[in-house]
């Protein structure tokens, strides 16, 4: 049974009632028991955690190997600053797809790089909460073909 990790960073505990034009009115927790369906779904389970400390998320991510097989994260604005969570990433050697739920690139300038992309094995962006789901079938999907 594949198992995942799936990260989400600052803010991101506000879905559903924060800038929704922006992120929709999905709530988190709404998200996360999408995601728990469908990994049951495929044989597979999920472990999803929100926090708005970038330590904390660097200490979940440093705990992976030996207990998941693979990582979604959506880092929230640490995606445009975080080079520990690029290092850690690369790190664990897991791999990790990167989750947005707009489109950075459409977005103001500071959100067009992201420091994490490059320790990522994909990018799911701009589909909404429907992102999470579309970036979990695809490390699914991934971890299937290892096997």
């Amino acid at each position: 049974m594949a198992r995942v990790l799936v990260l989400s960073g600052p803010n991101l505990q506000l879905l559903g009632t924060r800038e929704p034009a922006i992120y929709g009115r999905t709530t988190l927790a709404e998200i996360h028991a999408e995601l728990a369906e469908l990994a049951a779904a495929r044989g597979a389970a999920v472990d999803c955690r929100q926090s708005n400390h970038e330590g904390e998320l660097l200490d979940w991510i440093g705990a992976v190997r030996g207990v998941f097989d693979g990582m979604l994260l959506n880092a929230g604005a640490f995606t445009h600053t975080s080079y520990a969570l690029r290092d850690a990433i690369q790190a664990v050697g897991l791999p990790c797809v990167e989750v947005h739920l707009s489109n950075p690139e459409a977005r103001e300038p500071f959100r067009r790089r992201s420091r994490i992309a490059a320790a990522c094995v994909a990018k799911v962006a701009g589909f909404g909460a429907r992102s999470y789901a579309l970036a979990l079938e695809g490390l699914l999907d991934r971890l299937d073909a290892r096997s």
